[in-house]
């Protein structure tokens, strides 16, 4: 066994810990991160992508891999189901650990390295759960948990000699302490805080993801929409999502779909809204009138809202008094 290991970087504190640990040890690290759109926050900024600004800190290669469509039939049929909201952390961490799996051996790495800590997360981090993961995944025996070692059954580089258990960790609970003093002492003073992470743990999230699948929508496009804007459903077989902001404006058309429609308030600042689905008369009228809530000139008698898209050439402009906040909360998930 040789000194090379792969880390399953996510960039947050306890993964960022464990690659530190195991670079304490001179071992051989290479990062990688598993990308799934739909579970990560919206946007571009450093806060949605911690693992590289943790992978550039830590001064280790990482390797990014975008599994959004293979993960999708993992999160609509979970083995081992979901926890408190839409988060099927067994079935995921399993799938990740999988494909870390076959990229250790393209490379010629020895071990895995996780960042679990026992017991911090009640559905995924419970010692049986644990057990299953490293069997369902394949790896029992080479993937090393260094935050907790000291609680967990010696694995093959430990045992080896490659990694030097006194130096691993005994840390298990929820309580972040036990993490921040070390990274004090590493001197790690960037890092996420535990609020943030997996959307699918969110309940608004979760509520919306609930909502396709009562609407028979879930696919890869409809779920990464769920991160930006406002969403509201205006009947079985259309949904409406409006942007909050210049930077949500520009994610959302980005986001768009041929047989979209999209909306935007013709002689003033405001958002941009996509209709996704099957638009009528109604449910174009309806979509304008909710765009034009949502910007401050919503007292106005009158506002002109453009639209397009849907396969027809040019713009087409509709006047429509704002939505009142009844109709808006009625229609909001």
């Amino acid at each position: 066994m040789n000194k090379k290991a792969i880390v399953l970087l996510s960039g947050g504190l306890d993964s960022i810990l464990a690659t530190k640990l195991m670079l304490e040890q001179s071992i051989d690290v290479e990062a990688v991160n598993y990308h799934i759109a739909f579970a990560a926050c919206g946007g571009n900024s450093a806060e949605c992508d911690p693992a590289s600004k943790a992978a550039k800190i830590l001064k280790v290669p990482l390797k990014t891999f975008d599994i959004t469509k293979e993960y999708l039939e993992v999160f609509k049929n979970p083995k081992y189901g979901y926890g408190a909201n839409v988060n099927p952390c067994i079935d995921c961490k399993i799938f990740m650990l999988k494909k870390a799996k076959e990229y250790m051996k393209e490379i010629g790495a020895s071990f895995l390295v996780t960042g679990e800590v026992l017991g911090e997360r009640p559905m995924s981090q419970r010692k049986d759960a644990l057990h299953i993961i490293e069997r369902d995944a394949g790896v029992k025996g080479i993937l090393l948990r260094p935050l907790s070692a000291k609680l967990l059954e010696e694995t093959v580089p430990e045992r080896e000699g490659v990694v030097d258990r006194e130096k691993l960790l005994d840390i298990r609970g929820r309580s972040r302490k036990p993490q921040m003093a070390l990274a004090k002492k590493f001197e790690i003073k960037e890092y996420p805080s535990p609020a943030g992470g997996c959307l699918l743990t969110d309940p608004g999230f979760a509520k919306r993801v609930k909502d396709l699948i009562r609407h028979d929508a879930l696919s890869v496009d409809d779920l990464v929409l769920l991160a930006v804007g406002r969403h509201f459903r205006l009947s079985k077989a259309a949904k409406l999502i409006v942007g909050r902001d210049k930077r949500e404006n520009g994610l959302l058309g980005s986001l768009v779909k041929p047989d979209d429609i999209v909306f935007k308030l013709k002689d003033h600042e405001g958002p941009l809204s996509i209709l996704r689905g099957e638009a009528d008369k109604v449910s174009i009228e309806l979509a304008a009138g909710i765009t034009a809530y949502h910007t401050k000139f919503r007292k106005e008698d009158l506002l002109r809202v453009d639209y397009w898209g849907n396969g027809k050439t040019g713009r087409e402009t509709l006047s429509v008094k704002s939505a009142g906040q009844e109709i808006i909360e009625s229609f909001r998930i």
